[in-house]
């Protein structure tokens, strides 16, 4: 028995019906009103994004410069390390800038020497003012003495730091091989500081927020260098890691002494004694050799409170 053949299809099918829509207008009016709520959303975030902060996320009124000053109340009067602190908050309250005074008991040296102390200062400054942009070391027997003369302007500054710059430079002098980058732009510098006649001079240095400070200054502080009993300890074991190391030497910018570094002896590179006008006078080894920082200051101090109360 033969069963019936289905039906053929027709090669000319109806076209497909319209799907229907039982509430056209409420889904439209949904639609619009979950873009207007979504362009709302946008709208508000991007008006917090800059009342909090820049296009980097920078909290508003972060401080663009941490100046850190380890201090040292135990072979110090306790009238000389106000007057330091008393010189940094002034000048940093002047510029919008913060200051920072850790102590060098604060940190596990492992008996290294105390000037050690410099390297996790900074690191620390850079966890405990996560936004600023720079974090200026100096050392605790020196001054700022003019306060018109700003980090970002005086030094930053990628075309002033750029002029600056002493290229092709030894980095320890007079006939070290190792030197400094001679095609090194303004905008590529994280680590700016000076020589003196012996060497790099870390009295008073500034580097630059970001990955490549972590890294330089965790280089700085490895437990190696500390125990290899450097003659003058993390002073030799950053003219060190700067001549071994071309990813630190690629990042390190060496400019003229007093620009931010000038001393108050007659024992400074070339033109680096302190002149009027300089921004910072250090008593370099004021500590040693019998002489007195606290005496060596005082006439330094008179003039700095002069000079910056007039102002």
């Amino acid at each position: 028995m033969h069963l019936a053949m289905p039906t053929r299809k027709s090669s000319n099918p109806p076209p497909y019906a319209t799907r229907s829509t039982r509430f056209p207008m409420l889904r439209r009016s949904r639609v619009q009103a979950i873009a207007l709520c979504a362009c709302a959303v946008v709208a508000v975030i991007f008006i917090l994004s800059q009342i909090m902060g820049g296009s980097e996320g920078i909290p508003s009124g972060t401080p663009p410069v941490v100046i850190v000053t380890v201090v040292d109340s135990d072979n110090y009067s306790k009238e000389y390390i106000n007057n330091i602190k008393d010189n940094r908050i002034e000048y940093a309250r002047k510029h919008g800038y913060t200051t920072f005074f850790p102590s060098a008991k604060d940190y596990e040296l492992n008996g290294s020497p105390n000037s050690w102390a410099r390297v996790p200062a900074i690191r620390h400054a850079l966890t405990k003012f996560p936004h600023s942009t720079y974090m200026w070391y100096l050392d605790q027997n020196s001054l700022i003495m003019n306060p018109d003369l700003t980090v970002e302007g005086h030094i930053m500054n990628p075309k002033r730091l750029e002029a600056l710059m002493i290229r092709d430079q030894s980095i320890v002098p007079p006939d070290s091989v190792i030197k400094t980058f001679g095609h090194l732009k303004g905008n590529q510098v994280d680590f700016v500081l000076t020589q003196d006649k012996d060497g790099l001079a870390q009295g008073s240095f500034i580097i630059r927020r970001g990955e490549w400070s972590k890294f330089f200054l965790d280089t700085w502080f490895d437990p190696l260098y500390r125990s290899y009993n450097f003659q003058k300890a993390d002073t030799h074991a950053l003219e060190h890691i700067v001549q071994w190391h071309p990813t630190i030497l690629s990042k390190l910018a060496l400019i003229p002494q007093r620009i931010m570094n000038a001393y108050s002896k007659a024992d400074a590179a070339g033109d680096g004694t302190y002149k009027d006008g300089d921004l910072v006078i250090r008593f370099a080894g004021c500590d040693k050799g019998g002489r007195d920082c606290a005496a060596e200051a005082e006439p330094f101090s008179r003039q700095w409170k002069t000079v910056f109360r007039g102002r």
